[in-house]
Formats: C-alpha cells, sequence, structure tokens
C-alpha cells in the first residue's frame, strides 16, 4: 500500500505545550524514514527562536529545522521554516521571511496584519517541499489549545488541515500531569480537530513504564486513540537544544553530573555569561563533551567562582547586553580577570563587539544608544548597519596553530555590526570562501598574548583542531598538560543522531504510524529497501 499521490506522505508532531520534545522526536523521526530508505525532509511553517540556522546559500531559519535536515542528512533550505520570529524586546520580534529580515513587528501587528499574508508563504514552502521529498515530518509549535491563536493558526492544527496530516501528540510526563495535559488538549480541540489527532508520545519517562500501563489504558478507553509510545528519558543527548528556554534544565543536568568540588584538577573551568539577550548558544556545545571541560554559565556576579576562561556569546540586542553587563557588576570583573589575572577571555559575534573599545548606532538600528563604551580588551570599534550579514564561510587560523602551519575553519556569519580592527594585519581568522561570492576578508582581532580574542563565526568552536589547539594553549599556561586526542564533535553528532533514533524506534509503533501515514514500512534486504 503505497501512496499513489505525487505528493509526499506527511506526518505532523504536536506538543501538548512548549519544550515538550517536538523538535527532537521530529529529528528522531527524520533520521528514522531516513534509514528506512525515504527520501524526508522537515518543516515548521513558524518558529520563534534566537538560536539561528544558516543554510547554504547564507539565510537565516530556525536551529531545530537545520538540526533536522542534518538529520535527514540533506542541505537545510528556508522552505523548512519560511518564518522565523526573533524576539527583540518584550512583545516585539524581528520576522525573518524565507531568511531574511522583513520586519521588526509587536504581537498585535503580527497577527492581525501579517498572519493573513503568512498563509500563502508557509502553503508555497510546503508545497515545494512535498513534490521533492517522499515524507514531510511537521513539527507544531507551542500548544495546539491555544484559543486565542486558534482562529489565525499557520503552525499547528490548521496547518495540519491543509496537509492532510495525521497528528502524533507529545507530552512530558517529567512535567507531571501528563494525562491531564493530553485529555485537556483534546476538549478544547473542535471535532474535526480531535479526529486528525491519531495518537499520543508520552515523552521524557524514567522508571518501570508496567507502573504506567494503567493509566494507559485509562487514557486510550478514555479518548478512543493509541499510545504509540512512551520514550523512556535519554540523558547526555549530543544534539543541540533549540532556544534558551532549554538552557535551564541542561543547566540542572550540568550541574547534577559535576564533581562535589566543582571540577576536577585536570579540567578547565570554563564560564559562558547567560546574557539576558543571549542568542546561539550552540556555539559552545563542544565544549560541554570536551572531558578535560568542566562547563558552566554565569548569569550573576555571585557565580564567578575561579574560571580559566570566560566566554562572551552572541546577542539579540548587543547594546541592551552591555549595559546590563556594566549595570550588573560583571563588565567591571570580565576587565579586571583579563588585565590583572591574566584570564582567558573570548568573545563571539556580539561578544566580540562588546570586547572592544567603542559601539556606535547612529540610525538606532539595534538599540536608543548613540554611542556606547566597550570593554576595551581589543583594538575595536564596531558601526550598526540596517543590512544583516548572513553567510557560511571557510578559511583558517595561524592563532593557535604550530609555527608555520595554519588550522582549518568553518562556520558561518550572521549580524548588523561591522567592525574596525585597528591592527588589521594581526587579524586572528582568514575568510577565503565565502558561500554568497563575498570577497575574501580577514576576521577577528586577538591581544598579543592570544589570551583574548574575538570572532564574528559563529560555529568557530565546532572545529575540532582548532578548539583541541586552543584548549591546549590554556592548558600549558595553566601548567596542565596537553591533550593529543581530543573530541571529533561532529562524528560524535552524527553518532548521537543514529543513537537517538534507535531509541525512539525501539519505543515507538513504527509500523502503526507508516499505517496513518498510508504507506508501507519497508525492510532491508540484501542492502536494498523492499
Amino acid at each position: 500500500m503505497h501512496n499513489t499521490a505525487s505528493k509526499s506522505s506527511v506526518l505532523m508532531i504536536q506538543g501538548t505545550a512548549s519544550d515538550v520534545g517536538k523538535s527532537i522526536l521530529t529529528a528522531a523521526l527524520c533520521r528514522i524514514f531516513v534509514e528506512d530508505g525515504w527520501r524526508t525532509a522537515p518543516f515548521k511553517s513558524q518558529n520563534m527562536s534566537l538560536n539561528s540556522y544558516i543554510t547554504w546559500d547564507g539565510k537565516e531559519i530556525g536551529r531545530a529545522q537545520g538540526v533536522q535536515a542534518d538529520a535527514c542528512r540533506i542541505i537545510a533550505t528556508t522552505d523548512m521554516n519560511p518564518i522565523l520570529l526573533k524576539p527583540k524586546q518584550d512583545m516585539v520580534a524581528q520576522v525573518v521571511v524565507h531568511g531574511k529580515p522583513y520586519a521588526d513587528l509587536d504581537a498585535r501587528t503580527y497577527r492581525e496584519s501579517y498572519l493573513s499574508q503568512a498563509e500563502g508563504i508557509v502553503k508555497e514552502a510546503l508545497e515545494r517541499l512535498r513534490n521533492e521529498h517522499e515524507i514531510v515530518v511537521l513539527e507544531g509549535a507551542g500548544s495546539p489549545a491555544e484559543v486565542n491563536l486558534k482562529d489565525r493558526d499557520i503552525v499547528n492544527m490548521r496547518l495540519a488541515g491543509w496537509a492532510d496530516a495525521p497528528v502524533l501528540l507529545v507530552a512530558d510526563i517529567d512535567r507531571g500531569g501528563v494525562f491531564a495535559s493530553i485529555v485537556g488538549t483534546l476538549e478544547i480541540l473542535t471535532q474535526e480537530e480531535r479526529d486528525r489527532v491519531q495518537g499520543f508520545i508520552i515523552n521524557k519517562f524514567r522508571g518501570d513504564v508496567s507502573l504506567l500501563k494503567p493509566g494507559l489504558d485509562w487514557l486510550e478507553e478514555r479518548t478512543g486513540k493509541p499510545v504509540l509510545g512512551v520514550i523512556p528519558y535519554l540523558p547526555q543527548l549530543g544534539i543541540e537544544d533549540e532556544d534558551s528556554a532549554s538552557l535551564d534544565s541542561k543547566r540542572a543536568q550540568n550541574q547534577k553530573f559535576s564533581s562535589p568540588n566543582g571540577k576536577h584538577p585536570d579540567q578547565l573551568d570554563i564560564a559562558v555569561l547567560r546574557l539576558p539577550r543571549l542568542s546561539n548558544f550552540t556555539d559552545f556545545d563542544p565544549l560541554q563533551e570536551e572531558p578535560d571541560v568542566h562547563f558552566r554559565y554565569i548569569e550573576h556576579l555571585a557565580e564567578w567562582g575561579e574560571p580559566d576562561v570566560v566566554l562572551l556569546p552572541g546577542s539579540k540586542n548587543t547594546m541592551a547586553d552591555l549595559l546590563y553587563l556594566r549595570e550588573s557588576g560583571l563588565a567591571e570583573r570580565i576587565h579586571s580577570f583579563a588585565r590583572t589575572e591574566k584570564g582567558f577571555v573570548i568573545g563571539i559575534c556580539a561578544g566580540y563587539q562588546m570586547l572592544g573599545e567603542t559601539l556606535s548606532d547612529p540610525g538606532r538600528y539595534e538599540s536608543d544608544y548613540e554611542e556606547l563604551q566597550g570593554l576595551g580588551l581589543l583594538p575595536t570599534a564596531t558601526v550598526f548597519t540596517a543590512d544583516k550579514r548572513t553567510v557560511r564561510v571557510h578559511g583558517f587560523s595561524t592563532l593557535f596553530a604550530d609555527a608555520g602551519e595554519a588550522l582549518p575553519i568553518k562556520g558561518y556569519e550572521i549580524h548588523m555590526g561591522r567592525t574596525h580592527v585597528r591592527e588589521e594585519s594581526g587579524a586572528p581568522f582568514q575568510i577565503t570562501e565565502v558561500a554568497n561570492g563575498l570577497p575574501h576578508h580577514a576576521d577577528g582581532a586577538a591581544s598579543e598574548d592570544g589570551r583574548v580574542w574575538g570572532t564574528y563565526i559563529h560555529g568557530i568552536l565546532h572545529n575540532d583542531d582548532f578548539r583541541r589547539a586552543w584548549l591546549n594553549d590554556i592548558r600549558m599556561h595553566r601548567g596542565l598538560l596537553p591533550i593529543s586526542q581530543g573530541l571529533r564533535f561532529l562524528e560524535r553528532r552524527e553518532a548521537a543522531f543514529d543513537r537517538l533514533a534507535a531509541h525512539v524506534r525501539a519505543n515507538l509503533d513504527m509500523q502503526r504510524i507508516y499505517e496513518m501515514m498510508r504507506i508501507e514500512m519497508r525492510t532491508k534486504k540484501g542492502g536494498k529497501f523492499q
């Protein structure tokens, strides 16, 4: 029984609330379908996230859809997330349409004036994906039961109706009240919407599943719908989180597994400033996997401790977060740490801008301030401009390389400011390949001793050889022996997708899911799918 329509089969994952695991389960299903021989793509019509992913052609989409495309082993495109909302301040977000900034809109204006236009954009993007792939896995947003949003919904049940997609409803049992959240969600849906829900997935379960069976039996009898799987909690996924909402749980998990005195003697203590408007925190994911790194976030001065390294991350509003550092006392502490204590300080994107001498915004593109003094740790001056630079880059760095050698690097830039470095010849990074055909250029700045450096390159720490050379440089300054064989992060990430897919497949009724999608479950014989 194969779907004879020209378009692909579809499946939609919705949740009883935000952060119940929709994005990760979508990635898992994407990898499972690919393993089963289906050309698969992810889709989320509208995503709200500060954690961006840059596509091959320099466009900006939600990080989750980029990760899901990686799970599908395909190149991400803006059709996978045609509308991205990036919060800038209370009730105002930058609206990014097909990867390019469209406008800054408040919630009311977006809802009342733009959503009708967004419908056509969403439908056209999904149509293109369905014509190019055999399966498209749709991800909803938040909860489909938000009664105040349902009439203009473009991301949950109305989207499922447009696509004629069967819906699997995901609930997080780790939060408590899992049965109430499922039944309550169904009660708020219309009869047509309830009929579209084909089954439930209970996520993040801890314990003996047999003890849950009476509740599962009650739920199936009460709703007339099957529980398709109970997914046990899987710690240390090794796959990027979508947004900063997940940082609290990650932070608690890191603290749980830390040694009683904070770090082992052979580890480096690396602290990231958790800025109020932090973005692209996945820049630091490899550090959390390195065995010789004790990784943590600093939100307040009282949490400073005794770090070896302090990292300043990206921000959606650099000027506002710079003021936060000054008002909280962290700015003065960072300066003393770098200048007096000879600590290591690194800035990425907005963090790089903050490390400089001045930040100017004469056009008020990002803030209400014409100019602010930076932290003064690098000889740079930044001016904010109207155009946003989003591009994938490749190049090299000699910053921590052996004499006469260079370390290959790749990543992406996404920023509105342009930074001038007084000592241009001393730039630590050279960009030699730019996806959009932009000119080759130098990037970043560094102190003479390499203790303080900054770059616009997101993902710089995902480059295994560069990251290990940098960590070993710090280790030697701290009197520790260098490590020759460090983490191979990208290899581990690919293995993490396989591990996640195997975990979900073992606990999910894939046969029934294929039946809901009206396609046959494939088997592999002699290296070929049948």
